[in-house]
């Protein structure tokens, strides 16, 4: 992959794929589908480069830390964000969003919304074991609808992606984990008319699980999780699991390791042996030492 950048894990069509851009910025991206039970390994090259904002690329080729989730210098992270719905600017967007309840964990449930036409990538983006709609309409009432519930049921709109992590290992049955989900669900539904817009569509529970598409049941607890790349530095084993942007990999030398392929946007990577084990900074699992953002 001499001459290409990684931009990151993505979930498009219920599998894990890996995004490629030309380190110059110039030309067509490519994927890599990923697979469970496959060899993956790769090598640092060089710097960690800002990954620009909004499908263009930084102007000055910036340099960022390597252990920032985030992938871009200052400007491009502010510009990115400007132009984001998160960011409330665009009061007029005419496509309908969707409001969703979201499960990861023992009592870790949030609300967030999502583009229609995005369906289900962004729960899996966001590492999401199992979520159902709550309902659908315009941006701005499912801005409130969103503020409904944090402020009505007490529910998060984000949640520290080490927390999620974390409970990944041990999950309770399916079973446990789609009553958990719908019991909010209720208690969500039983708000209209206490501040419900009436722009927003209530839909249907169903409980959507990931665990299988993420390959969780197999997976085996993991032991470290890597805190940035190095030049020169090898990340390599065999895929196990993905789950939003990590990427869980039996290794040789460190049992199963977890990559937040948030940490991997910006370099320069070449094709490593799969077998050469890990070769970077890694903490153990809860440890902390990686910059939260995906909520």
């Amino acid at each position: 992959m001499s001459g290409w950048r990684c931009t990151g894990l993505r979930w498009p069509h219920g599998e894990p794929v890996l995004g490629w851009a030309r380190g110059d910025g110039a030309g067509r991206g490519r994927v890599s589908v990923l697979a469970y039970g496959k060899d993956l390994g790769f090598r640092a090259v060089g710097e960690r480069h800002c990954t620009g904002a909004r499908g263009n690329p930084c102007p000055v080729g910036a340099v960022v830390p390597v252990r920032s989730t985030g992938a871009r210098c200052a400007e491009c992270a502010r510009l990115d964000r400007a132009h984001s719905v998160a960011a409330d600017t665009i009061a007029d967007d005419p496509r309908t969003y969707r409001v969703y309840l979201a499960w990861f964990g023992p009592g870790m449930v949030k609300v967030g919304i999502t583009g229609e036409a995005r369906d289900s990538a962004r729960l899996r983006e966001q590492g999401a074991v199992v979520f159902s709609w709550l309902g659908r309409g315009p941006l701005m009432a499912a801005r409130r609808t969103e503020e409904l519930l944090r402020s009505a049921l007490g529910v998060p709109d984000r949640i520290p992606y080490a927390r999620k992590r974390a409970v990944r290992d041990g999950l309770p049955g399916a079973a446990e984990r789609a009553a958990e989900i719908e019991g909010l669900y209720r208690r969500a539904a039983a708000l209209e008319g206490a501040g419900w817009p009436e722009a927003l569509e209530r839909l249907p529970f169903e409980a959507v699980d990931h665990a299988g598409v993420f390959g969780l049941a197999g997976a085996g607890p993991a032991a470290r999780v890597v805190t940035g790349l190095v030049d020169g530095g090898v990340v390599a084993g065999r895929l196990v699991a993905a789950a939003g942007p990590d990427l869980h990999l039996e290794t040789v030398d460190a049992g199963v390791v977890v990559l937040d392929t948030r940490l991997v946007t910006g370099w320069d990577l070449v094709g490593a042996d799969a077998r050469a084990g890990m070769s970077v900074p890694a903490v153990a699992v809860g440890g902390g030492g990686v910059q939260d953002g995906l909520f």
